[in-house]
């Protein structure tokens, strides 16, 4: 992977809400079939550098590119339709559709032609959700809508899949079979992943490679376990309790 040319290639992004600069000229490149985390404390401009990516809000400065094509001033929905598909921080389902709707809606950028059989493999990566098809969104669990969420994501057949804080609010049990199966995707498929997350020790041991941000900017990058090892990101964002987490 490391000689590989960047799949999302982020450099020099400076992203403003009003006047007030939200990142500080971010750097940040993720490569096929990796799986990158960034990770930083609430607030640190984690969820504005995802939705930046997708074109909104728009960078003042900098540029961003995926697959070799800039896509810096692309409007948000012919980005999506390169491949490049968004689980948001919040969920954001369709509340009042049902759960098999919500994977149609998910479908619509792939073309439809292979619906039949991508479903069932998002059926088969989350078994609840099948057991849930015919309920309405907005009354499954934090933990069923989260999966939805993502396995709607997946139904537009991504080459890089933007997951942001999918283990917000949700059960230590949950958390755990989302990153099992965000780690059973990349490794039976290849799929590129860039994970925005604020539990740290588990985005950082799923990574091949993380970023720390802070304030906007890039402080800190390595391998998963090299952030892991580094004192700063311990005591920063792993002290009290990690492995319970």
């Amino acid at each position: 992977m490391s000689g590989a040319a960047p799949l999302l290639c982020v450099r020099g992004v400076k992203t403003f809400y009003g006047r007030v600069m939200a990142l500080k000229g971010v750097d940040i490149e993720v490569r096929e079939g990796e799986i990158v985390t960034l990770i930083g404390a609430n607030g640190a401009g984690k969820s504005t550098l995802m939705m930046t990516i997708c074109g909104n809000p728009r960078c003042r400065e900098g540029s961003i590119a995926f697959a070799g094509r800039d896509i810096t001033h692309l409007p948000t929905h012919e980005i999506a339709r390169l491949r490049l598909a968004q689980s948001p921080e919040g969920r954001r389902i369709f509340p009042r559709m049902t759960v098999l709707e919500n994977l149609q809606m998910g479908a619509i950028t792939a073309g439809g032609g292979q619906f039949g059989s991508d479903l069932e493999r998002v059926l088969g990566l989350f078994p609840r959700l099948q057991q849930r098809l015919t309920q309405r969104g907005g009354t499954l669990s934090g933990g069923e809508q989260q999966m939805l969420a993502i396995a709607r994501a997946l139904m537009a057949r991504p080459r890089l899949l933007l997951l942001d804080e999918p283990s917000l609010g949700l059960a230590p049990l949950v958390v755990r079979q989302i990153f099992d199966a965000i780690r059973t995707l990349n490794a039976d498929t290849g799929l590129t992943v860039f994970l925005v997350e604020q539990n740290a020790y588990h985005a950082l041991m799923l990574a091949h490679r993380g970023y720390v941000m802070v304030n906007g900017a890039i402080t800190l990058s390595g391998t998963g376990s090299e952030l892991l090892a580094r004192p700063e990101v311990k005591s920063a964002y792993l002290e009290g309790g990690r492995e319970a987490s």
